[in-house]
C-alpha cells in the first residue's frame, strides 16, 4: 500500500508539471488518478487538460470554483467508494468506454462540517489515451449543467437572557445591518478588503477579510448577506465611513442588542470580529452577531445555538433546486438570571448622580441569589463583581466574628480605644475614646481597638475565619468575580493591619455583600446569578457559623447602624451595617474608597465608591427605594 501511495504522489507531481509519462499506459486508472490528483492539489489547468467534451477553460473554471462555493478548508479525493470490504469495482471498462468511482471528502471550513460523498466519472479512449468526459456531475452526481453549489446557513433566533420574572434583559436599539448581495459585487475582494480596513470596532476589533471573502463566495449570490450590525448612535462615525465602500448595502433596523440594565454583567451583542471569533469558535462566522461581553459572551453557544448548514445546488437564477446535504443545528436555550428589576432599579437610582465610579451588589442571604448588580461610571467594567479594594473597617465584620468565635469575646467585652497604638512596626491612630464595650468602640470606628485585639488571634486563624466567610475561596460562580485575598500576615504589625482591613487585604463589593449576608443569616452561602447553568467548578458548601457569635455580631452591627459610623442609614428597625472610608496607595497615587456593607431583612448589600462620599446616604436612598 505504501509503494502504491508513493506512486500516486509521483504521478501527481508529473501531472502537475504537465508531463504525460504516466498516460502511456492502456489502463484507464492513470487518467482517473491523474485527474483526481490535479483537482485536489489545485492544478485545474492540468485536470482540465485530461478531459474531453467541452472547452478546457470551462472545466478549469468549474473545478476552481468548488472550493470557493463551499468555502472549503480542504478537499481530498480518492479512488473507490471508500466503503470497507466493498465488492464494487473502482473502474468498470467496456471497450473504449469506462466508468470510475471515487470519493470526495470536503472540510467545509468555517461552517465547521465534514462532508463525504461518492463521485462518478465517465471516461473515453481518444487517440489511444483515456480522457475524462466532462460534466458538472463529476463535481457532484446531482449537479446539472448551469448549476452551482452554495452553502446556506440558517441561524435560529437567539434566546433571551431574562430576569427573575422571565422578562428579557435586552432592549431594542437603532442599528444598521450592513452587508452585500454576493452576486452583485463587481470585485468582492476589493469590497471586503476595504470593509476590513475601515471597520475598526470598539477600540481595535477588526473583521477578517479572508474569512469574509470565503463566506461571500460560498453564499447564495442573490440573497442579502449581513456582514455586521452596528448600533447607532454609538457607531455613527463608522457607518459614515463605510458608506463610501462600493457594494455595501445598509438596512436600518431595530435590534435587541443592548442590555436594558446591568450591562457590565449582562453584556451586549456585536459583530463577529477576528479576535472575537477566536473566543467563541466554530460554527460562528464573520457577519454573525454574537455576544461580545458579559453573559452574552460567556453563554454564546447556549444563547445562539448553532446554525443549520445546508449544501444546495442552485440554478443560474439563484434558485435552490436540490438540497445535497444538511447538518441540523442546535436550538438556542434561554439563560435566566436571578436579577430582580425592582432591586436593580433601586440600586441604579442610589448610585445615580455620583461624581465618582461606584458599584453596588444586592443579594438574598437565605439563598445566595444576586438580586442587583449596579455599576456607575466604571467604563464598562463590572467592578461590583471584579473590583479589588481594601475593605477598611468593613472588614471588622470578619474580625469581630473571629474574635467572638475564637477568642471568647462578645459584644459586651470591655475594650479600650486609645488615640494611637503601635503593634510590631505598625502604628494605628484614631480619635481616643473612653473605655467601654467592644460594640461601642466598633460603632465608633476605633481602629486601635481592633489592632490591639489582634493579639488574641494567631495569623492563620484570622485567615481561616475570612475563608469561612468566603473571602479568597472559589465560589463556583459562572461569571467572573474577585473573591478576595487575605494573605497570611507575616508579623504582628501585618496581622493588626489585616484586622482593620488594610495592608494587603483586598475584596470586591460582592465578597463583602456575602459577608453581610452571612452575618444576617448565620450561614455563608455561595452566590449565584445564573440559574440552571452547568458549572465548570463546583460551588463550595454553605458554611454554618456559631449562633452565639452571630447573635453578638448582629448586636454590634445594629448599634453601628443606630448610633455609630452608619448612623442615619436606618429607615426601618432591622437595618444593620457598617460604613468605612479607607485611603490606600495604588502605584504612585493615593486613592480613597468609601464603603457601606449591611443588610435589612432578607437582603444584604455592599456599596463601594472610588472617592470620599457619604455612603450612609446612598444606602438610605437604596433602602427607601428612591
Amino acid at each position: 500500500m505504501r509503494r502504491r501511495a508513493i506512486a500516486l504522489t509521483v504521478c501527481g507531481a508529473l501531472v502537475a508539471g504537465m508531463t504525460t509519462g504516466c498516460w502511456a499506459e492502456r489502463s484507464a486508472l492513470p487518467a482517473v488518478r491523474d485527474f483526481l490528483i490535479a483537482w485536489q492539489v489545485g492544478n485545474y489547468e492540468a485536470a482540465a487538460g485530461n478531459t474531453v467534451g467541452v472547452d478546457k477553460q470551462q472545466v478549469e473554471d468549474a473545478l476552481s470554483r468548488v472550493r470557493q462555493q463551499l468555502d472549503a478548508a480542504s478537499l481530498r479525493l480518492s479512488l473507490g467508494t471508500g466503503v470497507a470490504d466493498s465488492d464494487v469495482d473502482q473502474i468498470i471498462k467496456k471497450g473504449d468506454e469506462a466508468d470510475a468511482r471515487f470519493t470526495v471528502k470536503i472540510d467545509l471550513g468555517e461552517n465547521g462540517q465534514p462532508w463525504e460523498y461518492p463521485g462518478l466519472m465517465h471516461l473515453r479512449r481518444v487517440g489511444g489515451q483515456w480522457k475524462v468526459v466532462w460534466t458538472p456531475s463529476i463535481i457532484h452526481t446531482s449537479l446539472k449543467p448551469g448549476q452551482r453549489l452554495a452553502v446556506v446557513t440558517d441561524e435560529p433566533e437567539r434566546a433571551p437572557v431574562t430576569d427573575t420574572h422571565g422578562r428579557s434583559l435586552m432592549r431594542e436599539v437603532g442599528a444598521y445591518d450592513i452587508g452585500v448581495f454576493p452576486g452583485q459585487l463587481a470585485d468582492p475582494k476589493k469590497t471586503l478588503d476595504l470593509l476590513a480596513k475601515q471597520a475598526v470596532i470598539d477600540g481595535g476589533h477588526r473583521l477578517d477579510a479572508e474569512r469574509l471573502l470565503g463566506r461571500v463566495r460560498s453564499a447564495p449570490p442573490q440573497d442579502f448577506l449581513p456582514l455586521l450590525t452596528l448600533q447607532v448612535p454609538a457607531h455613527n462615525a463608522l457607518v459614515r465611513r463605510l458608506a463610501n465602500i462600493p457594494g455595501l448595502k445598509f438596512n436600518g433596523v431595530r435590534a435587541p442588542i443592548a442590555a436594558a440594565y446591568a450591562p457590565e454583567l449582562i453584556g451586549s451583542l456585536g459583530p463577529a470580529t477576528a479576535n472575537r471569533l477566536q473566543q467563541v469558535g466554530a460554527p460562528y462566522q464573520p457577519g454573525d452577531t454574537i455576544g461580545v461581553s458579559g453573559v452574552q459572551l460567556l453563554q454564546q453557544r447556549r444563547l445562539a445555538g448553532t446554525p443549520t448548514v445546508r449544501v444546495v445546488a442552485q440554478d443560474e437564477t439563484g434558485k435552490n433546486t436540490e438540497e445535497l446535504r444538511s447538518w441540523e443545528g442546535q436550538q438556542p436555550q434561554e439563560v435566566q438570571t436571578t436579577l430582580d428589576p425592582s432591586f436593580q432599579r433601586k440600586a441604579d437610582n442610589a448610585l445615580a448622580g455620583l461624581r465618582h465610579p461606584a458599584s453596588m451588589v444586592v443579594l438574598r442571604p437565605s439563598t445566595g441569589e444576586v438580586l442587583a448588580v449596579s455599576n456607575h461610571g466604571t467604563s464598562g467594567r463590572n467592578l461590583a463583581f471584579e473590583g479589588k479594594y481594601p475593605p477598611g473597617l468593613t472588614f471588622g465584620i470578619v474580625s469581630a466574628e473571629a474574635l467572638f468565635s475564637r477568642a471568647d469575646m462578645n459584644q459586651n467585652t470591655e475594650t479600650t480605644c486609645p488615640g494611637n497604638v503601635t503593634i510590631g512596626t505598625e502604628t494605628f491612630t484614631n480619635r481616643a475614646r473612653p473605655d467601654g464595650s467592644f460594640a461601642s468602640h466598633f460603632a465608633a470606628s476605633c481602629k486601635t481597638t481592633l489592632a490591639q485585639l489582634s493579639t488574641k488571634l494567631d495569623a492563620q486563624t484570622l485567615v481561616n475565619e475570612a475563608a469561612q466567610l468566603g473571602i479568597g475561596k472559589s465560589w463556583g460562580l459562572t461569571v467572573p468575580a474577585f473573591t478576595g485575598s487575605v494573605p497570611t500576615p507575616a508579623n504582628d504589625g501585618e496581622k493588626a493591619a489585616t484586622m482593620i482591613g488594610e495592608g494587603r487585604v483586598q475584596v470586591s463589593p460582592l465578597a463583602m455583600a456575602l459577608v453581610a449576608a452571612a452575618a444576617q443569616n448565620g450561614t455563608w452561602k455561595p452566590p449565584y446569578v445564573l440559574k440552571d447553568i452547568p458549572k465548570t467548578v463546583q460551588a463550595p458548601p454553605p458554611q454554618n457559623l456559631q449562633p452565639e457569635s452571630i447573635a453578638s455580631l448582629k448586636k454590634v452591627l445594629g448599634l453601628t447602624a443606630s448610633h455609630g459610623n452608619a448612623r442615619g442609614v436606618r429607615v426601618s428597625g432591622d437595618v444593620v451595617g457598617v460604613a468605612a472610608l479607607t485611603t490606600y496607595r495604588d502605584g504612585d497615587r493615593n486613592r480613597t474608597v468609601s464603603w457601606f456593607v449591611g443588610s435589612s431583612g432578607d437582603r444584604a448589600f455592599a456599596i463601594a465608591v472610588e472617592g470620599s462620599v457619604n455612603t450612609r446616604e446612598i444606602a438610605a436612598k437604596f433602602l427607601r427605594g428612591r
